[in-house]
């Protein structure tokens, strides 16, 4: 069964640091593109970041760039969100997403875990 579980989540205040691992279950992880997303309280989610399948490229949502870097460990079936410098809106259930080459939609999302971050 495909299976995408994050954690790192927590509590931290404004100015702080903390990475989120994915660990994906996917038979063929190296095949995916990987992405982060987040959704805060009464908002829609939105995009975050994201990295190819061959971890060459990257790419950021304005509001995160400079801050947030992604990265990926084909050997061990995870993708990372280093995130530094947070801010109070930052605050959001931050979800890990896979998609395969062929597919145009993310095919695949995990549980979520929650980022707090106090001012």
């Amino acid at each position: 069964q495909v299976q995408l579980v994050e954690s790192g989540g927590g509590l931290v205040q404004a100015g702080g640091s903390l990475r989120l691992s994915c660990a994906a279950s996917l038979r063929t992880f190296s095949k995916f593109a990987m992405g982060w997303f987040r959704q805060a309280a009464g908002k829609e989610r939105e995009f975050v970041a994201a990295i190819t399948w061959s971890g060459a490229s990257t790419y950021y949502a304005d509001s995160v760039k400079g801050r947030f870097t992604i990265s990926r460990d084909n050997a061990k079936n995870t993708v990372y969100l280093q995130m530094n410098s947070l801010k109070p809106n930052d605050t959001a259930v931050y979800y890990c997403a896979a998609k395969a080459g062929s597919s145009y939609d993310y095919d695949y999302w995990g549980q979520g875990t929650q980022v707090t971050v106090s001012s």
